[in-house]
């Protein structure tokens, strides 16, 4: 029945690796089930049989959908289904994309689907690797046109040693995770994030998965002589060689000096007149080819970028290569907020907020992987004012999600733990103005926000792009490239890191790949830029991160509690936590490890119930200082209680510094009172003194020093312990 069904199997870092086709899948254009170890991931690749009209661009999607029973979990969701794409399928459906756009015909119109479904989950094999390939594998069996295949690989550092993709317990140890994606001569894709690497490690790393990558392009290879379709052809979108030059002859005078401002407004309202004039002359020449009048300007102008660039060395803002634009940092923007940094770099401008919460806010993850909550969190906004367009708010994209998850990813190496800073962080970066490069703006901005609001970060991060020009063999590199030298350029390498090391990495490319030459001379010259921008702008700004929290920002403390004392600590239904907490104003957020947060506004009411709780764990000694509710009075005496649970007797001689004729006239019931422990008799109860405790804290000096009365109650002198009701600092 199956009788196109074919295997190939090789093994890969250590373990099997297993394409299987020809028995599903049949009426995609190419489709293939890709094994490695047990994760199984599903590729179907599907084009439409006519181009789109009307559009400038290639329409190619990738979809990267994760099923919760490929984990053997049902979803949570109230009807129990898959819903929209995590952020972190949005992000693998990123990284997808970007090494195999480049390969597609530019010309070429017709809609291409690419939908990777991970069907099982091995932790110790990322799916997101096994995705890509089997994406690889797809496209090169199936007759769309595509100039592939390519392979990727994830590249860790375990004990100071490159490892192709690591397992779970590698992953956990390494020090960087880097995915390489490769043709069979170069580099085409990186995503990185590192824990501060040095550039040249980072290096030696890409070129390292680079290497890996080849093996795996031979086997696909291998893959598609046998059974590859032939491409099919397709009408090229291509303007008439005749209409772009007659169209560059009349308007590339004008467009050079249109282009040649550093001011993207000026440079838009310049371009304006002369795609009026162009029209008017050439729609009546080539009318059934208006729609193509634009794409011809557009190339004009590409054009001219790319001769200045590459003849010249000039930009069109007047910079060297390797200069920056205009630099500017600002912290304290907004008031009430926990923090807030505005940077600005030439006509791009992110404003970054940040708000401190108790780690109980931190957020819920519903992947397929072992991630389940996230305390620092980044969010990325892109409104259309920021481009100077009217285009109506409809929540984050694709383009938002990913910039945000890379300002992320830049910051968390620098992020303290919670043991040393007990918040959740969110982070929002507002872009406020785009000309090129947001995302590593973001990254500066969010850098000024976080020492604004007194996050101890372990060192200031900053990021900053590189472009690229190529022609044959030629090609030159540029440092902060602005939204003309993207639009036109052929690579945005963006690098963040400190002034020690590598934290971040995104590469997007228009061209096939990169050559290790080029990779260098990217790292070095972001290097030096980002080491420019901490130490001439930023750390001018605000030098270290500020001693204090805002007032507004909740103050936390936490301990660790022994794991069996958790439950006296809540209490029956909660009972316990929900009165601290009520009590002194306060939120208690407990973790199954035993630690234990508290947060509130006020410190005070913070460690008063801190104290609160180490008194539940711990036993009361002789000589310590508690505050506590007054439950029950007696003629002999007041009970008072110090945590729940525990509660002592102060003798009616330990009430004052005074001598006492009734307890009424020091305490009533629900008064909050200081006491101090004198002894603990052999079954566990307190006797307690407030006279101690007066004398000691407040330093009262007594007004008589009579011995004190016998304790009433049994016939040892002894008192019952009351009822578990209140708490003490």
């Amino acid at each position: 029945m199956f009788e196109n069904y074919k295997v190939y199997e090789t093994e890969f870092a250590g373990r099997p690796l297993v394409v299987e086709t020809g028995k599903t899948t049949q009426l995609a254009n190419g489709a293939c089930f890709i094994r490695y170890g047990e994760t199984v991931v599903h590729v179907a690749v599907t084009a439409s049989a006519k181009p789109r009209d009307g559009i400038d661009f290639f329409p190619l999607s990738v979809d990267y959908e994760e099923k919760q029973y490929a984990l053997g979990k049902i979803p949570g969701a109230y009807g129990k289904r898959e819903g929209r794409p995590s952020e972190k399928a949005i992000l693998v459906s990123r990284v997808i994309d970007r090494p195999i756009r480049p390969l597609f015909p530019k010309d070429m119109r017709n809609d291409v689907s690419i939908v990777c479904t991970v069907m099982a989950y091995d932790p110790d094999c990322l799916p997101e690797i096994a995705a890509m390939v089997g994406t690889s594998v797809a496209l090169s069996i199936s007759d769309v046109p595509w100039n592939g295949p390519i392979s990727a690989v994830s590249v860790g550092l375990v004990d100071d040693e490159f490892v192709i993709n690591p397992t779970k317990e590698q992953r956990e140890r390494s020090q960087m995770a880097v995915t390489v994606a490769s043709t069979d001569s170069r580099i085409a894709m990186i995503e990185a994030g590192a824990n501060i690497i040095p550039d040249d490690v980072m290096y030696n790393g890409i070129m390292a998965g680079h290497e890996a990558n080849q093996q795996l392009i031979e086997f696909i290879k291998g893959i598609q002589a046998e059974i590859g379709k032939e491409k099919f052809s397709y009408p090229s979108n291509e303007p008439d060689h005749d209409m772009f030059e007659a169209i560059k002859e009349f308007s590339i005078d004008d467009i050079r000096v249109a282009l040649d401002t550093d001011d993207k407004k000026v440079r838009d309202d310049r371009l304006k007149p002369i795609y009026d004039a162009v029209h008017e002359k050439f729609d009546e020449i080539y009318p059934d080819s208006a729609e193509k009048i634009d794409e011809c300007l557009y190339k004009t102008q590409k054009f001219v970028v790319r001769r200045w660039l590459l003849d010249e060395q000039k930009r069109v803002d007047g910079r060297g290569m390797n200069d920056m634009r205009p630099l500017a940092s600002e912290v304290g923007i907004l008031p009430r907020v926990h923090g807030s940094g505005l940077f600005t770099r030439g006509q791009t401008q992110v404003l970054t907020i940040t708000t401190l919460g108790s780690v109980s806010d931190q957020q819920t993850m519903d992947g397929i992987d072992d991630i389940t909550t996230k305390r620092y969190i980044h969010h990325y906004n892109f409104p259309s004012y920021s481009v100077g367009e009217t285009k109506p708010s409809r929540g984050p994209g694709r383009r938002e999600i990913g910039h945000g998850a890379l300002a992320e990813r830049a910051l968390v190496p620098v992020i303290p733990s919670v043991e040393e800073f007990p918040y959740t962080i969110r982070l929002v970066s507002e872009i406020l103005s785009s000309n090129g490069s947001t995302s590593q703006g973001s990254i500066c901005g969010s850098t000024l926000s976080l020492m604004d609001a007194g996050v101890p970060i372990k060192a200031p991060v900053a990021g900053i792009s590189c472009g690229l020009i190529t022609e044959g063999e030629r090609w030159m590199t540029m440092v902060d490239i602005q939204g003309l030298e993207d639009f036109f350029g052929d690579m945005d390498f963006k690098v963040a890191g400190t002034k020690e090391g590598i934290t971040a990495i995104q590469m997007d490319l228009k061209i096939s790949g990169l050559t290790p030459e080029m990779v260098k001379e990217a790292l070095e010259k972001t290097h030096v830029a980002r080491n420019y921008i901490l130490d001439e702008v930023m750390l001018k700004a605000i030098p270290a991160p500020r001693a204090e929290l805002s007032k507004y920002a909740p103050k936390m403390i936490s301990t660790v509690i022994p794991i069996d004392k958790i439950r006296e600590v809540i209490g029956s239904g909660g009972k316990v936590i929900q009165k601290i907490c009520a009590e002194c104003d306060v939120k208690i957020d407990i973790e199954e490890d035993g630690h234990v947060f508290v947060s509130g506004i006020d410190i005070d009411n913070c460690n008063r119930a801190m104290t609160i709780v180490d008194t539940i764990v711990s036993d009361p000694e002789p000589g310590t200082i508690y505050k506590g509710r007054v439950t029950r009075l007696m003629e002999f005496g007041a009970f008072v209680e110090i945590a729940p649970g525990k509660e002592g007797l102060c003798h009616i001689s330990q009430l004052d510094v005074k001598r006492t004729e009734k307890v009424t006239d020091v305490v009533n019931v629900d008064d909050v009172i200081i006491v101090k422990v004198l002894d603990i008799d052999d079954k566990g109860r307190l006797n307690l003194s407030r006279r101690e405790a007066l004398i000691e804290v407040e330093g009262l000096t007594p007004e008589n020093d009579l011995p004190p009365r016998r304790p009433a109650g049994n016939r040892n002198g002894g008192f019952r312990c009351g009822r578990r009701n209140n708490y003490n600092d």
